[in-house]
């Protein structure tokens, strides 16, 4: 049963899956894409992201563009939204 003071999420996500990427989306904003990792590093950078979203954001693979956020989530192994299982 859920807990009726927690909002609802879709299955595969839990709240904290959706405030880290929350995270990683503020600090990236929306001007930025299509981006590559180093790209997007230099942003999160510029942001004054936090300590975390930078350390995920070097975990990108190099040489990959990215067109959107969700897309990152996705290679940083963060559940999406849209992942069922």
């Amino acid at each position: 049963m859920t807990d009726p003071r927690q909002p609802a999420t879709s299955p595969g996500t839990d709240p904290a899956d959706i405030e880290h990427r929350a995270a990683i989306a503020e600090a990236l904003g929306k001007e930025v894409w299509p981006a590559d990792k180093a790209t997007l590093v230099a942003k999160a950078q510029e942001s004054n992201a936090q300590d975390r979203v930078l350390a995920d954001l070097n975990r990108l693979p190099a040489g990959t563009e990215f067109t959107n956020v969700q897309e990152v989530a996705e290679a940083l192994g963060i559940h999406t939204e849209q992942q069922r299982f």
